[in-house]
């Protein structure tokens, strides 16, 4: 078992040590990521603004995207992009929305379906039209405000006030990073990267909780233990579980980003990049350091000698 083990089981690292650190660099990039979406926006899929989606595979071995470029090309449908993924012989083919409503977006898959002939086989066909894919997007903005606010009145039940507001805070750094990310990197944001959003919210929440949950039993034992030592030996005490939690967690996104294909390419990059990078960063150096700024804890800044002699 010693063999499989990451991280020793008495680290002493001082990580509070970096709050002067990281409170300023999270703000800086959380400008840089709100300035980004207000200023370079998002790439909405076909799921938010409407379009067809098709995924072909080529019967007579690689496709010749030139060549099937030529031939969507002649039938007047506006943008179209073509992306191989996959296997040489399968094409992602998205055309934006057709002026005409829901009727109009049917006749491009039939002139598609026409043009292409027996050629391909249509392994998926998606159709969404305005209207549903403005309610798409209101729906999934609703469902991420829901779900902010109901981890917010748990928290609050769970704990006290200060960590649920800390939390929160950690919780829309992280969705504000994603957010940034995903509009730099211009990556489909889809109903898929609403449902890796709510997995990032959920994924962060558990790592923070389980912190907060040892620093809620240190405050119970130690207590005039200095805050910052207090939060310290938490975070050590919880370390080995979170890091190996997100080896085990980034090896499986790993293997969805490399091998799982263009439809899920969006949810497993945001996850990779909301858990992985900065799910784990927030855990430790914001969720656990505002705690010292909430106010938690006040009143613990001298060690009786009782305490230095229980000091973890």
């Amino acid at each position: 078992m010693r063999l499989l083990r990451i991280v020793p089981d008495d680290t002493k690292f001082d990580f509070m040590r970096f709050r002067r650190i990281s409170f300023p660099i999270s703000a800086m990039l959380s400008i840089i990521a709100i300035s980004l979406y207000f200023f370079h926006g998002l790439n909405f899929g076909i799921d938010f603004k409407g379009g067809t989606l098709m995924e072909v595979q080529t019967k007579a071995g690689p496709t010749d995207l030139a060549k099937m470029r030529a031939t969507l090309g002649g039938l007047g449908l506006g943008e179209i992009q073509l992306q191989q993924f996959g296997a040489p012989n399968d094409v992602l083919i998205r055309i934006a929305e057709q002026p005409g409503g829901d009727a109009a977006q049917q006749v491009v898959v039939t002139k598609v379906r026409g043009a292409l002939g027996n050629d391909v086989d249509y392994r998926r066909v998606e159709v969404v039209g305005p209207r549903v894919s403005n309610e798409l997007l209101s729906y999934g903005t609703i469902g991420l405000i829901f779900a902010i606010g109901g981890i917010l009145i748990y928290l609050w039940f769970r704990f006290e006030w200060q960590f649920a507001l800390g939390a929160m805070i950690a919780n829309v750094h992280d969705l504000v990073l994603t957010i940034g990310f995903m509009s730099l990197t211009r990556i489909d944001f889809d109903l898929t990267s609403i449902a890796a959003l709510l997995t990032i919210l959920g994924y962060s929440l558990n790592d923070t909780v389980v912190i907060y949950d040892r620093i809620r039993e240190m405050l119970r034992r130690y207590k005039k233990l200095p805050m910052p030592d207090l939060l310290n030996a938490s975070v050590n005490q919880t370390l080995s579980r979170s890091v190996i939690t997100h080896v085990t967690v980034s090896l499986a996104l790993l293997a969805l980003l490399l091998f799982g294909g263009e439809a899920i390419h969006s949810f497993t990059a945001t996850m990779m990049f909301g858990v992985v990078l900065v799910g784990t960063y927030t855990s430790v150096f914001i969720a656990s350091p505002i705690l010292i700024y909430l106010g938690v804890g006040t009143g613990r800044d001298s060690l009786t000698a009782s305490d230095r002699d229980k000091k973890p």
